[in-house]
């Protein structure tokens, strides 16, 4: 069923539930987002904690013709020369376990799901093609950040994108945050007036999520607690 209406309004929803049922969300329906809805959830998402209170991050906000004219021409670059080349990189330049195998679990699964082979060239070329065009998301972020600020800044940015994700949820709407939109920041940069002292760290498009596309059925898997965590009930002896 496709409901808009679950997004009407205000849901009772825990900050658990909130981070625990968040996924990446690959459709969408039309039905727009109101501005000041999309303000409030901003607004709130502003109260991430950042070092010494600077605020590094940047959003760039668009829907409706604008939405519309930015995912045709990202679009027609990604059909003229693939994927493009981001300002830095996000990923390792060499690949090494366990992260190769999980990359290769979520890229994997998910066209399974929407059942793309390793033969369909096609049908991967299609998938990777909705980045460019925010999955039908109707409303759309860049965000960006001062080129000169160090790691420590991209973290509060980081912090800052997560509570959007999650402040989202208490009203209906799902997102999906986007690395691969940064791989055409000169074609955003240029049609958003983005200033060159920032760079473009991610989109996400954000809307009332279409619960009977089977795309998203999809979801990954988390590494158990004992993968990542250490207890540590005794030190060291400390050296002289």
């Amino acid at each position: 069923m496709n409901d808009a209406s679950q997004g009407t309004g205000e849901r009772a929803i825990t900050v658990e539930e909130a981070i625990r049922g968040r996924k990446s969300t690959r459709a969408f329906l039309k039905t727009p987002v109101p501005r000041e809805l999309i303000a409030r959830i901003l607004t709130t998402a502003g109260r991430a904690p950042s070092g010494s209170n600077i605020q590094p991050w940047k959003v760039y906000v668009f829907d409706g013709k604008v939405r519309d004219e930015i995912v045709t021409d990202l679009c027609q670059r990604y059909d003229t020369v693939g994927e493009g080349t981001r300002e830095y990189e996000y990923y390792p330049t060499k690949w090494y376990e366990p992260y190769l195998a999980r990359r290769r679990a979520c890229g994997w699964g998910l066209y399974s799901t929407m059942g793309i082979t390793r033969e369909d060239k096609t049908g991967m070329h299609a998938q990777r093609r909705q980045n460019y065009e925010f999955f039908g998301a109707p409303t759309a972020f860049i965000f960006s950040i001062d080129r000169q600020l160090e790691k420590g800044s991209w973290l509060d940015a980081g912090m800052f994108i997560q509570s959007v994700m999650i402040a989202a949820r208490q009203f209906g709407l799902e997102t999906i945050p986007q690395a691969a939109l940064a791989n055409f920041h000169e074609v955003l940069r240029a049609r958003l007036s983005v200033p060159d002292d920032e760079i473009i760290i991610c989109g996400m498009g954000i809307g009332y999520p279409d619960t009977s596309a089977k795309v998203n059925s999809f979801t990954t898997e988390r590494e158990p607690l004992e993968n990542f965590v250490t207890w540590v009930d005794a030190l060291k002896p400390a050296r002289d």
